[in-house]
């Protein structure tokens, strides 16, 4: 398989990156961004790319790909609805439009959170944007698959960009263990959400739209019916 990664030097895409460099089947990852990602791999290749609503100069770099595991993403804290829209909303169906012109068989899966809502219907503006994204997403591709993830604990040595996930993360990190047998259900790590994507990716899933649980059962190979 070939994959291309979005975001892959933030705290999710550094898991994911990891599981794809990890996965045998893996022949090729191909990380778009704007920063280099640091990293050496013999699987790794990088495409520096600034516009994120327009990926017109670079779509051929794209064909060939077998899913595109989108992790880029911000905090909405302190952003107003227009600014957030467009990180979370233009730039993901940009490149999923941009895949499909190349890749029509490739699948996109989509990093969203717990607590999205696609109905419309939520007084959060993050929540209501993001559930937006997914149903464009999800009407988009039929190979499209939107994970919400709860608590999601980084890999050793992995930094959030965000300074308020940082204070969080360090206090709450050490308590894995503990949260993972009081409440499996909301926990899961960064490697674990890239080897469900992997798993949707090879097999598919019956839901495409996962919440925590689901992405521990497909990582583990057990998808929920």
């Amino acid at each position: 398989m070939r994959i291309i990664v979005f975001g892959a030097t933030g705290m999710v895409g550094q898991g994911v990156l990891e599981a794809c460099l990890r996965e045998e089947e893996v022949t090729e990852v191909l990380a778009v961004g704007r920063t280099p990602t640091g990293r050496s791999h013999p699987k790794l290749r990088e495409l520096h790319h600034e516009d994120f609503t327009d990926f017109a100069a670079v779509k051929d770099r794209l064909t060939g790909y077998d899913a595109c595991f989108y992790c880029l993403g911000t905090s909405a804290v302190g952003m107003s609805e227009a600014d957030y829209r467009v990180v979370s909303y233009d730039f993901p169906l940009a490149a999923a439009r941009a895949l499909l012109t190349v890749a029509p068989d490739a699948a996109f899966c989509y990093v969203t959170g717990a607590g999205t809502d696609g109905t419309g219907k939520t007084r959060m503006m993050w929540a209501r944007v993001k559930g937006e994204a997914e149903n464009a997403l999800l009407e988009l591709n039929p190979r499209a698959y939107m994970f919400r993830p709860a608590f999601i604990v980084p890999l050793p040595g992995t930094k959030a960009k965000t300074k308020s996930y940082v204070l969080l993360y360090r206090v709450v990190t050490p308590l894995y263990p503990l949260l993972r047998r009081l409440i499996p259900r909301y926990v899961t790590t960064s490697l674990q959400l890239g080897q469900a994507m992997l798993r949707a990716t090879r097999h598919g899933s019956p839901r495409r739209v996962l919440e925590t649980a689901d992405i521990n059962e497909l990582a583990a190979g057990h998808p929920a019916a």
